[in-house]
């Protein structure tokens, strides 16, 4: 039985209001996900990662439309069960993501050591994929960083191996990602990263970035936590606001059909 709309409508329409968007970009993330999919070879992205990023985009996607649909559609109809699912849902991914958050901040050691792991797997591939190699280069530069823990982390790449067997040019080199380059050069050296693991870490470090790209992470979260506490609490407090505002939709739905319950018996037996 539907409510009556003249007290619903207010909370009703704060929810078809924040819900219209939701639904188009969980579409736009499973279209970016199918298109990953279908242009991009996942086999170099699963030996970095465990989860293809594509499957999980799609994912999240379709998941994310399926809640989303839920909470408009149920506001809309005033379906008390959609409206609820839609409610359990939004409290399961936060408690879901509160408690990542506390083991990642309990358990950092081993996140760290995975995050090496990560990092040593995407130094092994970086020549497989131009997208992992853009995305390797973009991270170094921007930490000014070299490898995972040290420089010499790019020595796992079979081009960049300083064994004496391995015929590559760049043997003993680094990407050109981990150079210093000064501003007022007119002309850059791209080939500077040049047999830099056969040097030592003082000698090296005139040329390159010798610190890896991991304590740079740790430190940048470390001076960001602000930064990151307020993402973390702009992600949290629109679900924290879906959740009040379906459950405060659900009770004044749940309210009006006991009235319009109550009114109808006594319509019926007027002596009761």
């Amino acid at each position: 039985m539907k409510a009556d709309r003249s007290l619903t409508g207010g909370t009703s329409s704060c929810k078809e209001a924040g819900g219209r968007a939701e639904p188009i970009i969980s579409l736009v993330m499973v279209s970016i996900g199918v298109y990953a999919r279908m242009m991009k070879h996942a086999e170099t992205a699963l030996a970095c990662l465990s989860v293809d990023p594509a499957i999980m985009l799609m994912v999240v996607g379709v998941l994310m439309f399926i809640i989303t649909f839920c909470g408009c559609v149920g506001s809309l109809r005033e379906n008390i069960c959609l409206l609820q699912t839609f409610c359990v849902c939004l409290t399961l991914i936060f408690i879901l993501q509160l408690a990542a958050g506390i083991l990642g901040f309990i358990f950092s050691d081993k996140a760290r050591n995975k995050v090496t792991e990560v990092i040593n797997r995407a130094i092994v591939h970086y020549r497989d994929d131009i997208d992992l190699q853009n995305l390797i280069d973009f991270g170094q530069r921007e930490f000014d960083c070299c490898g995972g823990i040290t420089y010499t982390d790019w020595s796992q790449n079979m081009y960049f191996s300083c064994k004496d067997d391995n015929p590559s040019r760049e043997r003993c080199s680094v990407p050109f990602s981990c150079c210093i380059v000064s501003k007022d050069k007119v002309v850059i050296n791209t080939m500077c990263g040049q047999g830099m693991q056969q040097l030592e870490y003082a000698e090296a470090g005139n040329h390159i970035h010798t610190n890896g790209c991991i304590d740079k992470l740790v430190n940048w979260i470390h001076s960001n936590l602000f930064l990151l506490g307020g993402i973390a609490l702009g992600l949290a407090i629109p679900q924290l606001v879906g959740i009040l505002l379906s459950q405060i939709l659900i009770n004044q739905i749940k309210d009006q059909i006991e009235l319009q319950n109550y009114n109808q018996k006594h319509r019926s037996d007027p002596w009761s």
